[in-house]
């Protein structure tokens, strides 16, 4: 549990630092943006290891803290399909992305939500919880800083289409192959 705990906190502790100190991040950021976009990518790739290891070392020793319902399950495939239309919508612009305003952290918090819905093992609850829990301060601090342009496409309405296409694309990916492959739990048996 330790390397979980471990992998969260340079993972998410990374990707909040613009939350705890925007103008932190700007400097160092203006400083030499290629350094920035180094070190803090390396320290995502070592968090997601340690997560990696931490998830996976946890799940061997299970601490159940709830269950429910198996129709449940329905939900979370339901929910996914919308968090992984969300998760690429940014790379698309168009409606979806001036609706969600922000739908990349609409789909964390429905990736981590909907898994909470169907996994009520302690490994569980701490690893979404805590990917629950920042993107919900990420939100609320998105409200009171900045934002910085991103490079991107123009917006269009073939762009929805495009991450719709894409985000059901990926759900049939990670149904068929890439949840069991990466998670080592296939969704289909």
């Amino acid at each position: 549990m330790l390397s979980l705990l471990f992998g969260l906190v340079l993972f998410l502790g990374i990707h909040s630092v613009s939350i705890i100190s925007p103008g932190f991040r700007d400097r160092v950021a203006a400083k030499n943006e290629m350094m920035w976009k180094g070190v803090y990518s390396f320290i995502s790739f070592v968090g997601i290891y340690f997560i990696a290891v931490g998830y996976g070392a946890a799940r061997m020793e299970p601490v159940l803290l709830y269950t429910t319902p198996y129709w449940l399950r329905h939900v979370t495939s339901l929910l996914m399909v919308f968090a992984l239309i969300l998760f690429v919508a940014p790379y698309f612009p168009g409606k979806i992305k001036q609706v969600t305003k922000h739908p990349q952290l609409v789909a964390v918090k429905l990736w981590a939500a909907s898994h909470l819905l169907v996994n009520g093992m302690l490994a569980d609850v701490v690893l979404f919880g805590a990917f629950l829990a920042w993107a919900v301060a990420d939100r609320i601090s998105m409200k009171k800083r900045d934002q910085r342009a991103l490079p991107g496409m123009k917006p269009s309405g073939l762009n929805d289409v495009l991450a719709v296409v894409i985000g059901i694309a990926l759900t049939f990916a990670f149904v068929k192959v890439l949840h069991g492959a990466l998670v080592g739990m296939p969704l289909i048996s």
